[in-house]
């Protein structure tokens, strides 16, 4: 094991005084909290269950063989290497306790953590509000995973169809919905166009990929319901361009092996990918404070926990109502603004400096930097 050096120094020791700072989750809002931390006078301690951070704006590219995992996945350790300041753990948190500010980890070798300020970062798992047997027949897409088995599947669907005889059991196979019209949903949707119209156009002899049926599905009135009107509008317009199948005000009753059912009628399906709703990440449960119905920690206008001001929430984890009552899009550039605006207070804290008491964004910010809308496919081509 390799000794410290001058220019390594141990992290955390006995005598180090400086305020502790814990922030949990390596996803964009923890990293980039993280990044802003790196010359305040506080130590960092960032907890993770896998050592890389994904750019999940980008997963859809990676479930349609757009990008291969490793173009998307980064090492934390190496994003952090120069932070002389931070330290990473490839742990998982057992429990929080808010009241003696302390973490404990699964892992037992390692010791229990005492911190002057927390950031909860851990995002948000699928939320299929009661139906959880639907999960046996969909997808989500909350990781690399996920993408990879994604792609394998739509691919391994286009092989069968080239060789089955059967035109019914072909035009299931030639056929994958997408339930929820969020972010997420529309890119894969419209990266699933381009994929059959493009990218494997001419590689079958048997079928002809471009009549594949990409259908997405929303229960809501329109597609990118958190957003503004012209930007669901804009992105409805390019998908429909792309030859997607938008069924708005649709609500899914079923899913089972055959497909998804929209109350009487069936959409025989070989893939489903589930993207309409998400929940926060199990670590709140026994946090007992104030949570949404999907689990997220409804925050304070500053971002941080009702009752305790050095712990924060943000991201896909927190309810953030104080920006026009409903909660802030769960899109990366939100927790990157929420990460920067916690870590700039702690720092100023640090500082004994005044904080800025809450936090705010536009929308419409918040939006282009990985909106469906800029990133879906422009290829060029025609039907």
């Amino acid at each position: 094991m390799p000794t410290e050096t001058a220019s390594n120094p141990p992290i955390e020791t006995a005598n180090d005084s400086r305020p502790h700072v814990v922030i949990i989750g390596g996803g964009f809002g923890g990293l980039t909290a993280a990044q802003v931390l790196k010359h305040a006078p506080v130590r960092v301690t960032l907890v993770d269950r896998s050592n890389h951070h994904v750019f999940q704006p980008l997963l859809y590219q990676v479930a349609t063989a757009g990008l291969s995992p490793s173009e998307i996945a980064s090492p934390i350790r190496s994003i952090l290497r120069k932070q002389k300041n931070t330290r990473v753990l490839l742990a998982e948190v057992a429990r929080i306790s808010l009241d003696s500010r302390t973490v404990t980890l699964r892992e037992h070798d390692l010791p229990e953590l005492r911190y002057d300020f927390l950031i909860l970062a851990t995002g948000a798992q699928n939320n299929y509000f009661g139906n959880d047997a639907w999960s046996r027949y969909t997808l989500g897409l909350k990781g690399l995973d996920d993408a990879v088995e994604i792609r394998s599947r739509v691919l391994l669907a286009f092989e069968e169809a080239e060789r089955v005889d059967d035109p019914n059991r072909r035009e299931q196979l030639l056929t994958f919905v997408v339930i929820g019209g969020g972010p997420t949903g529309v890119e894969l949707a419209g990266a699933l166009s381009e994929l059959s119209r493009f990218a494997l156009a001419r590689d079958f002899r048997a079928i002809n990929p471009k009549s594949t049926r990409i259908i997405l599905v929303e229960m809501a009135s329109r597609i990118l319901s958190a957003f503004p009107e012209d930007l669901s509008a804009k992105a409805l317009a390019q998908l429909q361009g792309l030859g997607v199948q938008v069924r708005t005000g649709a609500r899914v009753t079923g899913i089972d092996k055959r497909g998804v059912h929209l109350g009487d009628e069936l959409i025989q399906a070989a893939v489903v990918v589930w993207a309409a709703g998400v929940q926060a990440t199990p670590i709140t449960a026994g946090l007992g404070v104030p949570a949404d119905r999907a689990g997220r920690i409804v925050v304070e206008p500053g971002c941080c926990v009702p009752g305790h001001p050095e712990a924060f929430a943000i991201g896909d984890i927190a309810a953030y109502l104080h920006q026009g009552g409903k909660p802030l899009p769960g899109v990366s550039p939100v927790a990157m603004q929420q990460g920067r605006y916690v870590a700039r207070n702690i720092e100023r804290s640090a500082r004994g400096r005044p904080t800025n008491p809450t936090f705010t964004t536009s929308i419409r910010e918040t939006w282009r930097p990985s909106a469906a809308v800029e990133l879906l496919p422009t290829s060029g081509g025609s039907n």
